[in-house]
């Protein structure tokens, strides 16, 4: 099968998650395309699955990939394709933080015209060691309200790897 991934990142850690999903694939025996979503990524024409991942930064995913999709969006919603959703509120146990997650996800796919089959929402990373200053001192604030780890030293990961190679299986699937 022939996979086209699709990222948009602003620390790293879609890119992180997609390398993984390449690989899993390609252990799997199918032939994947990986491509940053500006970097001028392939039309998604003459590809069995395609998979497009973003980040979600202050209730926005990268301009990047909307424009992605939105330029590819009836060729997307002719082949097999699934939509990965990383962020930090994935990583939530918070009723309301998810219903808000999925209107944003919701909101976004309705925006672009695309209609992925799958939509799976990943836990992302606190990459303290990635944000400038503020950024930093803003994401400890964000931490800390949400019980999350604030020693601004390191890094944490919230990714259930698990989760990602099920959607992948999923994807493969169907």
């Amino acid at each position: 099968m022939k996979i086209l991934i699709i990222y948009g990142t602003t620390e790293g850690q879609t890119r992180k998650i997609s390398h993984f999903l390449k690989d899993e694939a390609e252990n799997e025996g199918h032939t994947v395309t990986l491509a940053d979503s500006s970097d001028n990524p392939p039309a998604p024409q003459g590809y069995d699955v395609v998979l497009i991942g973003a980040s979600l930064h202050g209730h926005k995913y990268q301009v990047t990939v909307s424009h992605y999709i939105k330029e590819n969006a009836e060729a997307l919603n002719h082949v097999k394709s699934g939509f990965f959703s990383v962020s930090l509120t994935a990583a939530d146990n918070d009723a309301e933080s998810w219903k808000e997650l999925q209107e944003i996800t919701a909101n976004f796919l309705t925006e672009t015209g695309w209609k992925p089959l799958i939509v799976e929402q990943v836990a992302g990373a606190l990459l303290y060691t990635k944000y400038d200053f503020f950024k930093k001192l803003i994401m400890r604030m964000i931490a800390k309200r949400t019980g999350r780890k604030t020693d601004t030293s390191t890094d944490y990961e919230y990714t259930d790897w698990t989760k990602v190679k099920a959607f992948l299986e999923r994807m493969l699937k169907n």
